[in-house]
């Protein structure tokens, strides 16, 4: 029975990290046609997380009757106006330089999450390195890899391959997008890595269950919308001014945008990954990368007329090569771990098996 729940999990974890994987590229399809009709991506920050507080306003109301929730305390909202401020800041950097490139190369530099994953591993001494292994020099070698790749698709536009739509982005724009859109993946992976570290001083702090079974992960949510909505308004506020028309939805694309990213992006995504990282960890939660680059070429070419450049083919092909050197250095990295478990529990067992034999001769 425990073995089917457990399959069941692990279906149902791969099941919603793919579906984020279509639900992020169609919000960034749709945020990049809005963008084009004029709409101003700070504003559209604060009225998508606006839009997910009130979504989930009154499950958080009910959830606070249905279940006893420990009381917030200042130290819980600073540590989730931590989590509010870097996800803000990556999500209004990633907007920007989503406006200033297109989804594309947004999907390809998210292939680099798991090396920066690492990176950060390494630093906060969750990661062992050990040179001699071939599963170190694996993870090594395929986050240098996809560093590079990221360099190659964020300087380099090259010429056209597949053009179906003339005024493209200038190489000027890609480079500045590329560069946002880096710095944004890099928030991304300090996000998770805060969210780690939150559950684990929630377990701390109350001796309970970590996140996802704390009765109050909700309101946690509620209170991140909250707090990135009010982050982007005041960006919002000092970019475009109060009597700029930027503040109204002039089109029903950019209404749409704004409704999706609050309902897909800033809610259930958000949902989702608070779901799974504390299940699988964020590496896990990191790896489905590769099929955004995919979906996001044909939503782009098919849907906004995005013109294919070489340094797009050239450098996603070298970040999805160091992304699958890095994950089979991990996932041998694994393996080795779980032989060496099994085989020093076998020795434990045979230990103890002998040591009980010996009252009995």
């Amino acid at each position: 029975m425990r073995g089917s729940q457990h399959s069941q999990r692990e279906v149902l974890t791969y099941s919603v990290m793919v579906g984020t994987q279509f639900s992020t590229v169609g919000i960034n399809t749709l945020f990049k046609a809005a963008t084009m009709e004029g709409m101003s991506p700070y504003v559209s920050v604060a009225y998508s997380y606006g839009i997910a507080s009130l979504v989930l306003l009154l499950p958080t109301l009910f959830s606070h009757r249905a279940v006893d929730v420990p009381p917030l305390t200042i130290p819980i909202l600073c540590r989730i106006g931590l989590l509010a401020l870097t996800g803000s800041s990556s999500r209004l950097t990633g907007f920007t330089g989503l406006y200033y490139s297109s989804p594309t190369l947004s999907s390809a530099i998210g292939n680099l999450c798991p090396a920066l994953t690492f990176i950060l591993a390494v630093m906060f001494g969750m990661e062992k390195v050990v040179m001699g292994t071939r599963s170190s020099q694996a993870k090594i070698l395929g986050t240098t890899v996809s560093i590079a790749g990221a360099f190659v698709i964020t300087l380099y536009q090259g010429p056209p391959i597949c053009i179906t739509r003339s005024g493209s982005s200038s190489a000027q724009n890609w480079v500045l997008g590329g560069s946002l859109i880096t710095l944004q993946y890099a928030l991304v992976t300090l996000w998770a890595f805060l969210m780690s570290i939150y559950n684990f001083l929630l377990f701390i702090v109350w001796q309970t269950q970590i996140m996802r079974d704390y009765p109050s992960e909700l309101t946690v949510i509620f209170i991140y919308n909250t707090f990135v909505s009010i982050i982007g308004a005041v960006v919002a506020l000092i970019a475009e001014g109060t009597s700029s028309g930027a503040w109204i939805m002039s089109s029903n694309t950019a209404l749409a945008s704004v409704i999706c990213t609050g309902l897909f992006g800033s809610c259930l995504n958000n949902a989702a990954e608070a779901w799974v990282l504390p299940i699988k960890g964020p590496v896990f939660a990191n790896m489905f990368t590769p099929f955004g680059m995919v979906i996001a070429v044909a939503m782009g070419v098919a849907l906004l007329g995005d013109t294919l450049h070489l340094g797009s083919l050239l450098g996603g092909t070298t970040i999805s090569i160091g992304f699958y050197m890095f994950m089979w250095g991990k996932v041998k990295d694994q393996n080795d771990d779980g032989g060496a478990k099994t085989e020093q529990n076998a020795d434990d067992n045979s230990s103890s098996s002998n040591t009980d034999k010996v009252p009995l001769l």
